[in-house]
Formats: structure tokens, sequence, C-alpha cells
């Protein structure tokens, strides 16, 4: 398993703007190997700005990686640039690869 997330200091006033440029976009994630799931998270408010995380898992980094150099990924970045003026600064990208897993079994759900 990989979870590859990138955080986003969005400014003050645009997150429903953010947000549905996140809703109304075509990801092709459901078509590429190893994908897992797609979370788009909301953390706190900060006086200029609200944290979001976008949240992917993958099979493996390998998948994730093949990703990245997909036409795929390419496609669903294409307009990426035109929503720079909603955040403060870079996307900060951080990549985890599991030390412990604990999974509730299917009988204890």
């Amino acid at each position: 398993m990989f979870l590859a997330m990138n955080r986003f200091k969005v400014a003050k006033g645009s997150e429903a703007d953010f947000e549905e440029i996140w809703r109304s976009r075509d990801s092709h994630l459901n078509a590429v190997p190893g994908f897992v799931e797609f979370h788009l998270l909301k953390g706190p408010e900060r006086e200029d700005h609200t944290l979001y995380a976008s949240h992917t898992i993958w099979r493996t980094k390998a998948d994730f990686e093949n990703w990245t150099k997909s036409e795929a990924f390419r496609m669903a970045h294409r307009n990426a640039g035109q929503s720079k003026v909603l955040y403060l600064g870079h996307p900060e990208f951080e990549g985890f690869e599991p030390v412990i897993e604990l999974v509730k079994s299917p009988a204890a759900a």
C-alpha cells in the first residue's frame, strides 16, 4: 500500500471554488491500475487560509509512480494551473509507505 497526499493552503473565501474544482474534475483514476481510493480532506482554518489535503491510496508505490507518468495523469492535471489563484504557495506532496498495518476483521464489523 502507498498513500500519496498533497496539502493545499486555500485562501480564505476560496474554499467553495476549490472544492467545486475537485468535485467537477474527471480524475481518470478509476481506470488506473493499482488505484484504491481518493479523498479530499478539509482541515483546520487559519488566519489567511484553510488547509486541505488530497489523499490517494495505491496498491503499491510503483503503481502510484506509474500513474504520475501516464496519460491519465496528464489529462487529470491539464487545467491545474488555472486554480493556483485559489491557494497560497505550491501544493506540498507527501508520500507514505506502511510500517505497521491493523485491519479490522470482517467478523468485527
